[in-house]
């Protein structure tokens, strides 16, 4: 398989992640941080902006994966790469998100 597709991939992967937040938010009637938001990134955005930046990025994960390459699930790098595009983007989300939403506090027994 190309590099260039398993980049894709891995895009993808971290498109798909942040959407899961936006479209969740959105579809509850909740706002949450966004781009459009103002500070950018930290501030809130109304439930209908969330759902359709989620929506957007949903575009975005279709795109990279399901129309670069021949994307399979089975094919243990493909879905390598687009896990670990999931995994670093949660991984930034938790801990910017966390600043805010009381994620990052210390846990005591």
């Amino acid at each position: 398989m190309p590099w260039p597709h398993l980049l894709c991939y891995f895009f993808g992967g971290a498109f798909l992640a942040n959407a899961i937040p936006h479209v969740v938010s959105g579809t509850m009637g909740r706002p949450f941080q966004s781009p459009f938001a103002k500070p950018h990134g930290e501030g809130f955005s109304s439930s209908t902006v969330n759902l359709l930046w989620g929506f957007a990025n949903l575009v975005a994960f279709y795109v990279l994966v399901c129309r670069v390459g021949d994307f399979d699930l089975r094919d243990t790098r493909a879905a390598a790469a687009l896990g670990a595009g999931m995994l670093a983007l949660g991984l930034f989300a938790a801990r910017h998100f966390g600043r805010f939403n009381g994620g990052n506090a210390p846990q005591h027994p």
